[in-house]
């Protein structure tokens, strides 16, 4: 899991390449896990109007979302790279209903063996020239 969260912020800003499947999906783990984390204090101090420990928690959730934007767009079109998309279908999820589900169903979608236009196949299944009659 830390190697996948260790490559999307080392790619932090890179919209090119492709990102397996474990890799997304590890990030969202821990998206969720660090979000819980500070989520909870703030949602305890809330409950019991401890305003000196809903505040800062709260604070560090804004500031953790607005640090995790863009390499969460990056995971999400390099991940839609894999699959054989372009990263502008993202924005298929802006469709009421339907959008989000069919952005899932690519995600969740195994990746196209062999390279495409944005690089190799991260797992290396079909790297190889398909171009020549090996058949």
């Amino acid at each position: 899991m830390m190697d996948a969260v260790k490559a999307v912020f080392n790619n932090y800003t890179d919209f090119s390449g492709r990102a397996r499947r474990s890799e997304y999906w590890y990030w969202q783990l821990f998206n969720f896990i660090v979000a819980m984390i500070m989520y909870i204090p703030m949602i305890i101090g809330a409950a019991t109007e401890n305003e000196a420990l809903a505040i800062p928690f709260a604070i560090l959730l804004l500031i953790y979302g607005l640090a995790t934007i863009i390499p969460s767009l990056a995971v999400i079109v390099r991940r839609l790279h894999d699959t054989g998309r372009s990263g502008w279908f993202y924005f298929i999820s802006m469709i009421p209903f339907v959008g989000g589900i069919i952005l899932l169903i690519w995600l969740i979608e195994d990746s196209k063996h062999g390279a495409n236009q944005w690089g190799p196949n991260p797992k290396g299944i079909g790297n190889d020239d398909f171009n020549q009659n090996q058949f």
